[in-house]
Parts: structure tokens; C-alpha cells; sequence
């Protein structure tokens, strides 16, 4: 088959550039294009394959067919907007987000798939290093959100910590020096944050997300963590920074499971299969 992969590759650390390494490893042959160019594509592929990447200001056009939109930010209000107006015309809808899937049905009146963003263990490594911070956690604080208040605590209770932004080729090497990463989801979505932990192989403890399909794909205590408020999460990093053996064995598990099940690999396969796209992972 030959894919047509349409997103704007600003950034080398974006879904659609990790989607782009699972077709390459997946065997498959594939053009990219930014979305702005999408009324120039042929129609000459099997498939046209459009991955969010938060700029709706652009689609594709209605006549390239078979089109599937992979959706990522139905958790947020105002890309939702866009999205609910933009999906009506693909034929087949994939949601980063469980609840995303039920958003969609009732908003836009369309099918769409639960598949879950994921990791790219090319990138997201687990490196063989000291492990220097007790906690890391690699992104926006968030200043006015509970995580804002969250992390301003961590970083004075454990003052040998990661707490900040970093160059996406340094995140393998901060997540693989911490002893735990933290994650706190502001819109109760399973984000990217929570698998490019788990692949570089620190303890995940992350807040407990409801309802959006995070049992089906984790288990606490076995290969994550999470915690439901502060006294909680407090005492979770307490224990486990004390207890090294337990959090490695968890952590091993969390790397383990990310590594060889949620990976962009998997994720681009599992849409093509749904899609009658039998292929075997090379």
C-alpha cells in the first residue's frame, strides 16, 4: 500500500513525525505533506492518513478518498470547536482520547475509534544512566492550574529534581535520570507525557484519570502509580523513594508495557488493520 501522511512537521517531536518512523518500520511505503498543501496531493494513494497537530486552519479536501483523521485534542474547548466541524467529511475517525469517541458520536454525529497516542522508544529511551533526580517531570508548569501548584511543591520538598522545559532530544536522558516521573493531566486525558515516561523508564506516578480508559490500558501498582490528591501524592513518592527495589520492579513493568504495546508502531498498525490493512510488524 502506499500512504499519504498529511501534517504540519514544524517540530521533529510531534505524533505525526512519530507516526512517520512507525510507517517507516512498519515497511510501508509513504509521501508526507503539510496540511496548507493538501489541494495539491494525487490521487494516487491507497490511503490518506491526517494527523492533529492543533492547527485546524487548513483540511484536506472532501475528494481524496479513502481519508482518515487521527483527532488528539477533543479535550480541549477550542481546537474540540474545530475539530467536531472538520471530521464530518473523512470516512473513517481515530481518537487519541476514549471520551473523545462518545464527543464525537454526540456533537458531529460520526463513528470514530478509540487508539491512543503512544511512545517512540527511538526517541523516548531508556538510557543507562545515574539516577540523579528524584523526580522529573519535563514540560509547562501550568502556573494556574493545580499542576502549577503541584509542581511549586515538589520542586521545594524534593529539591533534586527536573522540573521544566527541555529540548525534546534531552527528554530521554532527564526521564532515565529520575527515580520517579511525575504527571499530572489537566483535562483528565491520557497524554503523551504518561507513555514517554514509561519508555524512558522511570516510575510513572500520575493523577488518577476517570472514565477515559486508563484501567484498560495500565494497571496501579503494577506498571504505574497514581494518586487522587496532594496528601496522597505526597506519601506515594515518599514510599517509593524510599523503597527502591518496589519502584523499580514497577518501573521495569511500566518500560516493558510501553515498549512492546504502546508504541506509534502499534498504534499506525492497529488503524490500518482496522481498515482491512492486514500487515505483520517488521
Amino acid at each position: 500500500m502506499k500512504l499519504a501522511l498529511i501534517f504540519n512537521k514544524e517540530r521533529e517531536d510531534t505524533i505525526g513525525c512519530y507516526f512517520e518512523t512507525g510507517a517507516k518500520e512498519l515497511g510501508i511505503s509513504y509521501d508526507h505533506y503539510w496540511t496548507k498543501d493538501a489541494g495539491d496531493i494525487a490521487k494516487a494513494y491507497d490511503l490518506y492518513l491526517r494527523i492533529d497537530h492543533g492547527d485546524y486552519k487548513y483540511d484536506i479536501p472532501p475528494y481524496l478518498k479513502p481519508s482518515v483523521f487521527y483527532v488528539v485534542d477533543t479535550h480541549l474547548k477550542k481546537p474540540y470547536r474545530k475539530i467536531k466541524e472538520q471530521v464530518k467529511h473523512y470516512d473513517y475517525v481515530f481518537c487519541a482520547q476514549k471520551d473523545g469517541v462518545e464527543k464525537l458520536k454526540r456533537d458531529a454525529k460520526i463513528k470514530a475509534t478509540w487508539v491512543p497516542i503512544g511512545c517512540d522508544p527511538n526517541i523516548h529511551r531508556k538510557l543507562e544512566v545515574e539516577k540523579r533526580f528524584d523526580i522529573a517531570f519535563v514540560g509547562t508548569e501550568g502556573k494556574r492550574s493545580l499542576r502549577g501548584r503541584l509542581l511549586k511543591l515538589l520542586a521545594s520538598r524534593y529539591p533534586s529534581s527536573f522540573i521544566g522545559k527541555a529540548d525534546f532530544r534531552l527528554l530521554s536522558n532527564i526521564y532515565s535520570s529520575a527515580k520517579i516521573g511525575f504527571n499530572y493531566s489537566i483535562n483528565n486525558d491520557i497524554n503523551m507525557r504518561i507513555f514517554e515516561i514509561l519508555s524512558c523508564g522511570a516510575l510513572l506516578v500520575t493523577n488518577y484519570i476517570r472514565d477515559n480508559g486508563f484501567e484498560e490500558l495500565f494497571s496501579d501498582g503494577l506498571n504505574v502509580v497514581t494518586y487522587k490528591d496532594t496528601s496522597k501524592l505526597l506519601k506515594v513518592i515518599d514510599y517509593y523513594l524510599a523503597h527502591d527495589e518496589e519502584r523499580e520492579k514497577i518501573a521495569k513493568e511500566g518500560h516493558l508495557l510501553a515498549t512492546n504495546l504502546h508504541t506509534y508502531k502499534e498504534r499506525l498498525k492497529k488503524i490500518l488493520e482496522r481498515l482491512g490493512w492486514g500487515l505483520t510488524a517488521t
